[in-house]
This record gives C-alpha cells, sequence and structure tokens, in this order.
C-alpha cells in the first residue's frame, strides 16, 4: 500500500529484509538468519578486543573497538546493537561501531546484552547500563574522560540506549555527554490496541506492528509496567524526560517508530534537553542498510557530525 512512497534507492531492501510472521517464527532459526546476514556485508575495518566483565546475571562481553590504544583523554561510545529485543547480536554485528570508531577516532564499546524472551525486562536494560558503568570505572585505564562519554544505538539498541540515559539519571550513573537515537524503539504500545498514533503510512515494511508487539511481549514477560521503573521499560512511559543529556534522533517518514520518536523528542524539547531531530523522507526501518543510497549517506554525515560535536571530537578520521 505504501511502496510507492518509498525512496526508488530503498526498494532493494523489501526483498533483502522482508516482513517476518511471528506467528510462525521459530526464534532460534531467526536468531541465526539474522546473524548470518551480516556476513555478507564485509569484515569490520577496525577488529575488536573482547572484555568479559561480572554482569547483573551473568558474564557480559563488551566489544571494545579502539583506533589509537595509549591516547589520553578522549570521548567514548557505547553502542547497543539493534534486533526488536530478541535478536540481534554484537559478535555479529560489528561492522557499524567499529565504522563508527574509525570514523570517529575514539573507542566505541558494543555490549553482547542479554535477549527477550529467555531474558526479559530488565535484564537486557541492566546489561547495558552495567556495560556504561564498566565504560566510566574504567576510564582512566582506556584514556578517556568521563565527561565525554555517549551512548548510542539502532531500533531496539536506541530504546535502550534512551533507557540508559534515564537510568544514568535516575540511579546518579556515569553522567552522559550525549545519547544518539537511530529509529528508536520507545513505545511498547506502537502497533497495538493502545496505540496513540494511528499512522495510515508508517510500518508496512521491514519492521511491522505486529513485529514490534511481539517484541515487546517478549521483554515485558511478567512485568506489569505500573511502578517507577516503567520507562526504563518502555521510554515513551517516562513521566520526567527533564535532565537528560543532549538528543540525536534520526527516523524515516515511513518507519513504524516514526511517531513514538516524534513525540518523545516533542518531550524532550518540553523538558529543556537540547535536541537535534532528522526525518529522512521515504526511509523505510533499517534504510541505512543501502550503503549507498542518498539518504544513508546523508543519515551517516548527520549521525557522525552530530557524535563529533557532542562529544567534542574535534578531529575526525576520513570514513
Amino acid at each position: 500500500m505504501t511502496r510507492h512512497l518509498v525512496d526508488p534507492e530503498l526498494l532493494p531492501l523489501l526483498d533483502l529484509m522482508p516482513g517476518i510472521d511471528f506467528a510462525q517464527v521459530d526464534l532460534p532459526e531467526l536468531r541465526q538468519a539474522s546473524n548470518a546476514r551480516y556476513a555478507f556485508l564485509g569484515n569490520p575495518p577496525l577488529a575488536p578486543r573482547i572484555e568479559t566483565i561480572a554482569g547483573p546475571g551473568a558474564p557480559l562481553e563488551l566489544f571494545i573497538y579502539d583506533p589509537a590504544p595509549g591516547t589520553d583523554n578522549r570521548a567514548a561510545l557505547l553502542h547497543i546493537h539493534g534486533g526488536g529485543m530478541i535478536m540481534g547480536s554484537a559478535r555479529a554485528m560489528q561492522l557499524g561501531p567499529a565504522n563508527m570508531a574509525r570514523s570517529l577516532g575514539i573507542p566505541v564499546v558494543s555490549v553482547e546484552y542479554r535477549l527477550a524472551p529467555e531474558h526479559p525486562f530488565p535484564a537486557p536494560q541492566e546489561d547495558c547500563y552495567a556495560a556504561l558503568c564498566w565504560l566510566a570505572e574504567h576510564a582512566d585505564e582506556l584514556g578517556l574522560d568521563r565527561q565525554r562519554i555517549g551512548v548510542t544505538g539502532e531500533s531496539a539498541g536506541g530504546g535502550l540506549a534512551a533507557a540508559v540515559a534515564l537510568m544514568a539519571r535516575d540511579r546518579k550513573g556515569p553522567p552522559l555527554a550525549g545519547q544518539f537515537l537511530t529509529y528508536p524503539m520507545l513505545d511498547h504500545r506502537t502497533g497495538g490496541p493502545d496505540c496513540p498514533y494511528g499512522n495510515p503510512v508508517t510500518g508496512e515494511f521491514v519492521w511491522t506492528a505486529a513485529a514490534n508487539q511481539f517484541g515487546w511481549a517478549a521483554l515485558r514477560g511478567d512485568y506489569r509496567a505500573d511502578d517507577a521503573c516503567k520507562g526504563w521499560y518502555s521510554p515513551a512511559l517516562a513521566e520526567d524526560l527533564a535532565r537528560l543529556p543532549p538528543t540525536w534522533i534520526g527516523t524515516g517518514s515511513l518507519d513504524l517508530f516514526l511517531d513514538e520518536d516524534l513525540a518523545y523528542a516533542r518531550r524532550l524539547i518540553a523538558a529543556g534537553v537540547p535536541v537535534e531531530l532528522h526525518v529522512y523522507p521515504g526511509a523505510i526501518h533499517a534504510f541505512n542498510a543501502v550503503a549507498e543510497s542518498r539518504l544513508a549517506k546523508a543519515f551517516g554525515r548527520d549521525l557522525m557530525s552530530a557524535i563529533a560535536l557532542g562529544l567534542g571530537v574535534t578531529s575526525q578520521a576520513q570514513p
């Protein structure tokens, strides 16, 4: 119904990432296929060092991409991968954080958080927060400026990044210099019977309303989402967005998450948080996977520039 609205350069993505029928899905097979897809994107330009730390529920792997070990007084970025809360892997999805580290010239740490439904809320959030705390605690060892640490993520990873920012504020944890959210998954109501948006042109491709409800239900488990932590589960439920770090949000005009991302941006602005918002016309979910498209290149420039400005990175390496 909305194919004619999709930017022509992005049409190959409709075949590469078709919608998933979660009523008949085998989750282990889906995860395996999803991870295998990333192998075709090529090797990362920077090999990670893998650090295993004591996580809140189990040992936690961190993939550390450091383009200049031994350098001091640097910014850093915590990266959280996407996958609808139910799939994806830091081990498989290395290209994005490696490219960030190479382009920005700073360490980027990607966290292998536990997935739902085996590990529902708050397990993924606590894993990501533990990674942020480890990064801040080891700042001297890594040559970092603790005041210039940011968090970033895509889709579910963007939602988890937003949750980490809320947790850091609420727990008086490590200060964040910025949150950089790519089509973040913020509102558990989107696509369900209580959805407050009802946009007729979003969410037909890649990540649909049915997929979204499956992912959120898996994350929720038995959680009632009616206590003070409900914003950590679904950031759109957070009642207070004041004192959050400066925020960059990039989303697509046809992405299922468009309206929840716009609503979150408006609420952040009303709470006094500096916000930079980009809506890419004709862009569907995961549109930046078509790396040579005009929109993906514009997105990459916008995101990298925002991170560099927000974290005080004065010289960027060539991509």
